[in-house]
């Protein structure tokens, strides 16, 4: 044996009691569990090396459902912010938006597209163009395990470009062959980013047939839906109705219900919901245990104003007439890209800039700016479009509690930290999601139990991405691992301090190896790209 890890308390990701154990690893595989208290003349298991776990739990390696670390995981092999949680496999390819499949006009217009996301992409060599491909640049070493959803704004990039229309036979056809080319290398599923260009210009139809081709190879649906705002629980009856025509499974990305018009409203969606799934819908979702908010500012624009490309979107802001009406539709109207609702500038904070020389406006909200500069904050809002190149980074506080609580119980729920890791000021649940449901929420709220949530971030993400070997401790299934205090977890980040790490955490492994020992980094790279599994 490799490794005996000794006296663990384990919470096994099954959702049931746990119970204390002896947990043995060989050959990056768990090789034997012997509970205390076993039969007579049942040895406890030794190896060449035996860690005392006294008065830590030991759970499967939490599943991030929902990351942005698509070029994080290649320029930064640390990679901490992940690693620390106790997180072992990220989801990429979230809301649409990633670097494969591409040509190589499409991933220049994805890199300027998503700065605020991943930065510009100037350190990293893009040398991939396939889904596969980009898997194979995941295999050479990382630091946690990676799957991939393919984008679907990336694919109608690729085949229509940015105009807001409907794709031609010729166009949805090129569209289809992405997705299947895609998932054929290992995708597994699709994402969609509906309020962002250009995937947001699809129609219902052609999302349900290229939801057809996903569902052919047992993926799922993960869309970034249409409103989370006014009209939030039609956007998300929408997409479950889309998908039940399409024959295919969904999983309902930051499942939120924000701004004032949905404050109390979570029971309503799961309600909807609830009526879906005993009726056979094959359905989940993932949340994030926080209730601001994390995008970049352009996308708080009309989508009429992001027609054509990034370009034409600054030209528009630098036409006085058509800056009007980008404003008039923000401020009174509700533009689609600001989920139908009225913009308050006092909740939209800028986390992030792209250029270092507008570092100041980091940590105010557009309304703070305004009013220190003298002027409308509109005028604040599109100069610093214009001058940071549609590069800044936002926090928008506009979720509420109660809502978070009663999403995170619900039966299909999972958990996902949406963490953009880019920028000055991230949103801190980059950092600190896993420890923030572990400590807050279990142990000082009880919102969940211990066991409870552990199933939540590992088992049945598992389940949803087809792992037959993940996200539970048994023998046999990789040694995907986190041993974790439960009286001292707790997140490091703050909203003044996001980016610092966990407490609690002290060991993570990946395929057997310690990534996280005695609460550091090692400099193993034991990640690699997590592909589909083949579907029948």
């Amino acid at each position: 044996m490799d490794l005996v890890i000794r006296d663990a308390e384990v919470v096994d990701g099954s959702g049931g009691p746990s119970y204390r154990a002896d947990v043995a690893l060989d050959g990056g595989r768990i090789a034997a569990i012997v509970k205390e208290g076993a039969a007579a003349g049942c040895q406890r298991p030794t190896a060449r090396r035996v860690m005392d776990a006294e008065g830590l739990a030991l759970s499967p390696g939490f599943i991030d459902m929902h990351a942005h670390s698509d070029l994080a995981l290649l320029r930064d092999p640390d990679h901490s912010a992940k690693a620390a949680q106790g997180v072992t496999l990220e989801v990429l390819g979230q809301d649409g938006l990633s670097y494969a499949p591409v040509d190589d006009r499409t991933l220049a217009e994805v890199r300027r597209a998503i700065t605020g996301w991943n930065g510009d992409g100037s350190d990293i060599d893009f040398d991939w163009r396939t889904v596969g491909e980009y898997l194979d640049r995941l295999d050479r070493g990382i630091a946690v395990n990676a799957a991939y959803l393919i984008p679907q704004g990336t694919v109608r990039m690729h085949a229509v470009g940015w105009d807001d229309r409907p794709a031609t036979d010729a166009e949805l056809n090129r569209m289809r062959q992405l997705v299947a080319e895609g998932m054929e290398q290992g995708a597994v599923g699709m994402s969609s980013g509906l309020t962002y260009t250009p995937g947001m210009y699809a129609p219902d139809a052609e999302l349900t047939e290229l939801c057809k081709v996903v569902a052919r190879y047992g993926g799922y649906y993960c869309p970034h839906h249409r409103s989370y705002g006014a009209g939030a629980l039609q956007a998300y009856e929408e997409m479950v109705t889309l998908t039940r025509d399409a024959g295919c499974a969904l999983h309902l990305a930051h499942a939120t219900m924000n701004f004032g018009v949905n404050k109390g409203r979570a029971p309503d969606l799961l309600t909807l919901l609830d009526r879906a799934l005993d009726e056979g819908a094959d359905i989940s979702l993932d949340t994030y245990p926080y209730t601001p908010g994390c995008t970049t500012l352009v996308a708080m624009l009309p989508s009429w104003a992001s027609e054509g490309g990034p370009e034409a979107v600054l030209e528009r802001l630098r036409d006085e007439e058509t800056a009007e009406r980008i404003r008039h539709h923000l401020e009174e109207i509700g533009s689609d890209g600001c989920h139908g609702v009225p913009i308050e500038w006092d909740t939209i904070e800028i986390s992030g800039v792209s250029d270092p020389g507008l570092a100041s406006c980091v940590g105010r909200t557009i309304a703070q700016s305004a009013r220190m500069r003298e002027e409308a904050p509109w005028a604040t809002a599109r100069r610093l479009l214009i001058d940071d190149r549609l590069g800044s980074t936002i926090l928008q506080h506009v979720g509420h509690e109660e809502n978070v609580r009663t999403i995170m119980r619900h039966r299909v729920h999972t958990g996902g930290s949406d963490g953009i890791l880019q920028g000055f000021k991230p949103h801190p649940r980059a950092y600190g999601t896993f420890p923030q449901y572990l400590g807050r929420y279990v142990r000082e709220l009880g919102v969940l139990s211990l066991e409870e949530c552990v199933a939540h971030l590992t088992s049945r993400p598992a389940a949803r991405l087809r792992l037959p070997d993940r996200g539970l401790v048994r023998e046999g299934h990789r040694a995907d691992l986190v041993l974790f205090d439960p009286a001292t977890v707790a997140p490091g980040s703050t909203f003044k301090a996001p980016r610092t790490l966990p407490v609690g955490i002290p060991h993570v492994l990946i395929d057997g190896k310690f990534v996280i020992e005695d609460g550091k980094r090692t400099d193993v790279l034991a990640g690699r790209s997590v592909r589909r599994t083949p579907w029948p």
